[in-house]
């Protein structure tokens, strides 16, 4: 009897991309663009991964629908224009490659799982030449933006993979909880745009301090969901 398929999906921003600098730039752009109050710095990572129109509805909203649709239309110009800066820096978080590396070694499928449309996914596999690594690649474009768990049955779907089988790694409470709903396994990163005792909170069933360990944590969540369906 052959192992059964098994997917480690991926979170992007925050968890193996650090873009918190030009997410908190882009939207302070916006508000200065039209004209509004910035929201309190502190609070623009705590929406990061959400769906770009709900976290723009979590930061403004005070402000009516038309001004929403225009910020919406104004953050993807301003970031758009932020990718042609010649000093765009929008690095890979370190062990990222290796991490991926690993697990494709051991047999996993990769996939990713993120609020970026898939505009920016593309861009950020081309930039950092990870063409090839990601077998599915779910974004609000065609599933409903975390936590709802659209984005990780898609994910199933497309691979073919049982949710037992499935983790999830992410650094907010949105990716833990997405997962939670999807019925998989999930891993927390204590580097991210969430405080790591929130991720604790949200029930993530393992925590990593580095990407190091992600594949120890994905082999030993996996062989414990099919140790248990034997015995």
């Amino acid at each position: 009897m052959s192992a059964p398929l098994r997917l480690v999906i991926f979170d992007l921003d925050g968890t193996i991309v650090d873009s918190q600098a030009n997410i908190v730039r882009a939207v302070k752009e916006v508000a200065s663009a039209l004209d509004v109050p910035t929201p309190p710095l502190s609070q623009i990572p705590l929406v990061i991964g959400l769906s770009l129109d709900e976290a723009l509805l979590r930061l403004f909203p005070d402000t009516d629908l038309e001004t929403h649709k225009r910020m919406d239309k104004t953050y993807r110009k301003i970031f758009l224009g932020l990718r042609s800066s010649p000093d765009y820096n929008e690095p890979l978080f370190p062990g990222t490659l290796e991490a991926l590396d690993a697990l494709t070694e051991e047999g996993f499928l990769l996939g990713v799982a993120t609020g970026k449309a898939q505009r920016g996914v593309d861009y950020l596999i081309k930039r950092h030449g990870l063409e090839g690594r990601f077998v599915t690649s779910q974004t609000p474009d065609t599933a409903p933006g975390k936590p709802h768990p659209g984005m990780v049955l898609n994910a199933l779907r497309e691979t073919g993979v049982e949710a037992e089988n499935a983790v999830m790694i992410g650094d907010t409470t949105f990716d833990i909880q997405m997962a939670n709903a999807a019925n998989v396994q999930s891993i927390g990163v204590s580097w991210g745009n969430h405080p790591p005792d929130e991720l604790v909170q949200s029930g993530a069933h393992r925590m990593i301090d580095h990407l190091d360990d992600l594949l120890h944590a994905a082999q030993a969540l996996t062989t414990r969901v099919a140790n248990s369906a034997t015995n």
